[in-house]
């Protein structure tokens, strides 16, 4: 018996399908949150390693405002709007750590789709609700998401 091969998805596909519904089914429970009670997650590999000036703090970066990324504009964003804070992470476990010392009610999280899809079943050993942003220019270095999909999602409210 031969099985169709049309079906298949690939597993680029299968992450970006399970990130999206998650994104959906906690949308509206991520609007009530207010901005002071979200924390943002960036990939480190968003940094401009030519000339990226972020401290390095345990298992994360702190952004210095050098405006060489995207994750510049992230910053000065989430300080507009109030946010709790900004972590550039080194790796995906660190956000459990940081939300055990920080206590967020929501998360948004920025990588590619195999980090996001990991990041929301770590999520859901909590009670933090998440939304998650796609990168554009995937890779693990120099890479870059979409800043006016991050300031639609950093923006949902009620």
């Amino acid at each position: 018996m031969k099985i169709c091969k049309k079906n298949k998805k690939s597993r680029q596909e299968l992450y970006k399908a399970y990130v999206d519904k998650q994104n959906k089914n906690q949308k509206s429970a991520f609007a009530k949150v207010p901005f002071g009670n979200r924390l943002v997650f960036a990939p480190h590999c968003m940094r401009n390693s030519a000339v990226c000036r972020a401290q390095e703090k345990d298992f994360y970066f702190i952004c210095k405002d050098c405006g060489g990324c995207t994750i510049y504009k992230i910053n000065r964003l989430i300080k507009e709007l109030g946010y709790g804070g900004l972590y550039v992470l080194k790796g995906g476990r660190a956000i459990l750590k940081i939300a055990a010392e920080k206590k967020p009610q929501a998360i948004v999280g920025i990588s590619c789709y195999f980090e996001g899809e990991q990041g929301f079943k770590v999520m859901k050993e909590t009670d933090i609700i998440a939304q998650y942003v796609p990168l554009i220019k995937d890779g693990c270095h120099d890479t870059d998401a979409d800043i006016s999909e991050i300031e639609k999602i950093l923006k949902q409210k009620e």
